[in-house]
């Protein structure tokens, strides 16, 4: 099956730019969610675009959106807050695209952050990627870090808003939570793509049948 473009409808009734692209033999689902939107992020950027690109020839399914405010989806950005039901609207349509297999939501930077106060029934596990852990009060993650379902926080070794030791730190009572360093990696990653995507790939093979 080729990508394609959709249109999400939210909770509260925001109408999202979005795009899905599921194989003939979709064994996972991923959902990539872009970082700030107020700094230029988008669906297509750097992250989500490796994603969308590289997974579904693995075998993966993989939605991408913009956050409402951005590109062609409507509203305004809302700090966070509103965002959340942007992702679980994406989770939503992402679930009904590829049933019956395990969904993983890979936010990036501010879609990391936003993704971790997201506790759907759909998700299989959270790999959020270059988190700050400070676009929401800490308070928003408290249901994710008790959740028993797996989390692969993926932090760049150099990140410049949260390296991984400090992260490491940050999550060190969360249940079910492994911190991955990216060696090397600063909060863009460029240049470590084979190591996102053999990191994901090793991440959904937990939840092979």
């Amino acid at each position: 099956m080729a990508a394609e473009s959709l249109t999400l409808s939210t909770a509260d009734g925001i109408d999202l730019e979005a795009e899905l692209h599921v194989p003939n033999t979709a064994a996972m689902a991923v959902l990539a969610c872009h970082p700030h939107p107020l700094r230029g992020g988008s669906m297509h950027d750097g992250v989500p675009d490796l994603l969308f690109r590289a997974l579904p020839r693995l075998g993966m399914a993989v939605l991408r959106f913009n956050f409402r405010g951005v590109g062609r989806s409507r509203g305004v950005h809302d700090n966070g807050k509103g965002e959340q039901l942007d992702v679980a609207s994406a989770i939503d349509r992402l679930a009904q695209a590829a049933p019956s297999v395990p969904l993983i939501v890979a936010g990036w930077s501010f879609g990391a952050d936003v993704s971790l106060a997201v506790t759907a029934p759909a998700i299989a596990g959270w790999a959020p990627i270059a988190p700050p852990l400070r676009v929401l009060p800490g308070a928003a993650f408290q249901a994710v870090a008790g959740d028993p379902r797996p989390k692969l926080l993926l932090c760049p070794e150099l990140d410049q808003f949260n390296p991984a030791a400090q992260a490491r730190a940050a999550v060190a009572e969360w249940v079910n939570t492994e911190v991955l360093s990216v060696p090397g990696a600063d909060h863009f990653l460029w240049g470590h793509d084979q190591f996102l995507i053999d990191a994901l790939v090793g991440f959904a093979a937990r939840f092979a049948a």
